[in-house]
């Protein structure tokens, strides 16, 4: 009996101690705000980025394998992108000098957002741990030029993800 408890208690301290981590915005939501500074050092916010489609993607970590086949999918992408009236943006928890290496490194055209601090994956429900170590989970928020959220991706493919993104933008498009 006595050690039923201690595990019981065990469980609930580990409970308490356990970051809380948000529940990810839903299609129609309104996008969580955020102000974070770029490989440049500027800063950005939604309004930044109002009256356009904004591609949003949040990413482990800058120089792994699968965060380069993304970035240089959507950089090979981008004026596409750009021409549907789409604005990308990449998300990690990598620090400002770590996004201006990636970024001088593949030559990525738009902003690699630093979100040091996790408050911005936390707002966006995809902050995760793994032995200790925190980080965004792969996943991207296609936002409408209003600021509401238009279609979530979860644990895309990084090779795939900018291909669907511009399919499903034509599809939100024509639909009106």
């Amino acid at each position: 009996m006595r050690r039923l408890c201690c595990l019981l208690v065990l469980t609930l301290l580990c409970a308490l101690a356990a970051p809380a981590f948000a529940a990810t915005p839903q299609v129609g939501d309104t996008a969580p705000a955020f102000h974070l500074q770029d490989q440049n050092g500027h800063w950005h916010a939604p309004a930044d980025f109002h009256g356009h489609w904004l591609v949003l993607y949040f990413y482990p970590k800058d120089f792994t394998s699968g965060c380069t086949t993304e970035v240089c999918a959507f950089r090979d992408d981008i004026a596409k992108l750009r021409k549907t009236g789409a604005e990308v943006a990449g998300v990690s928890l990598d620090g400002v000098k770590s996004h201006a290496e990636f970024a001088s490194k593949y030559h990525v055209p738009f902003p690699l957002l630093s979100d040091a601090d996790r408050s911005v994956a936390t707002s966006y429900g995809v902050l995760t741990e793994r032995m200790g170590i925190h980080y965004a989970r792969r996943t991207t928020f296609l936002i409408d030029p209003h600021g509401r959220i238009a279609k979530v991706y979860v644990d895309v493919d990084p090779e795939k993800n900018s291909a669907q993104v511009m399919n499903d933008l034509a599809a939100l498009k024509a639909a009106g």
